[in-house]
């Protein structure tokens, strides 16, 4: 997750209709200018690197054809199905309560969601610790977020219909995978050419 997206995201996301959402992760990820607001933003909201990668679902716009009314869902919607908090240092509570098999998603377990102490990808309800996934041992967002995405690849998963457009999006601007063999919606490639002018 290059810093100049980060910064270029936050920039589009400041033209987007507002929303308490919206304007809580925009003040994550911009963070907090004063240790004042530096402890409110521990209270409530995601670390800047997260809060940033789930701004891009604000951008481009989630979508989902199996949900019982197709179309557009919200962008909090899909965020469940990209990371979910856990309060504490134990997850078989969350792992009890998972209902159904699921694409893979990060379980971030911590005291508050800015202060994450590890992150998990679960997958059909099994749990991995993000370091035992994959060869990175980074216990911040925006490696965990990393091997969330080469999870797919990995155990040989769809993209979660909610999320596709953003994994899309990763996959070919980030990642440079199937570059022009991979169809991207008018909104992936808008969005593609505004972050990189």
């Amino acid at each position: 997750w290059p810093t100049v997206f980060k910064q270029k995201v936050i920039q589009q996301c400041n033209s987007l209709p507002t929303s308490t959402d919206l304007e809580e992760l925009i003040y994550c990820a911009e963070g907090a200018p004063s240790e004042e607001e530096l402890e409110e933003a521990l209270t409530s909201g995601w670390d800047s690197d997260l809060a940033s990668i789930i701004l891009l679902l604000h951008l481009i716009l989630p979508f989902c054809q199996e949900c019982k009314r197709p179309g557009k869902v919200s962008a909090s919607q899909a965020e469940k199905h990209l990371v979910v908090f856990q309060s504490g240092t134990s997850f078989q509570e969350h792992v009890n309560d998972i209902n159904s098999m699921t694409q893979p998603y990060l379980l971030a377990v911590g005291r508050k969601r800015n202060t994450i102490h590890e992150f998990f990808i679960v997958l059909d309800k099994q749990v991995m610790p993000c370091k035992q996934v994959m060869p990175c041992k980074s216990t911040s967002s925006p490696g965990a977020f990393d091997e969330l995405f080469k999870a797919h690849f990995v155990f040989g998963t769809i993209y979660n219909q909610m999320l596709h457009n953003m994994y899309v999006f990763i996959q070919t601007t980030v990642y440079n995978i199937d570059v022009g063999k991979v169809q991207e919606t008018p909104r992936v490639a808008e969005i593609w050419a505004r972050l990189l002018n």
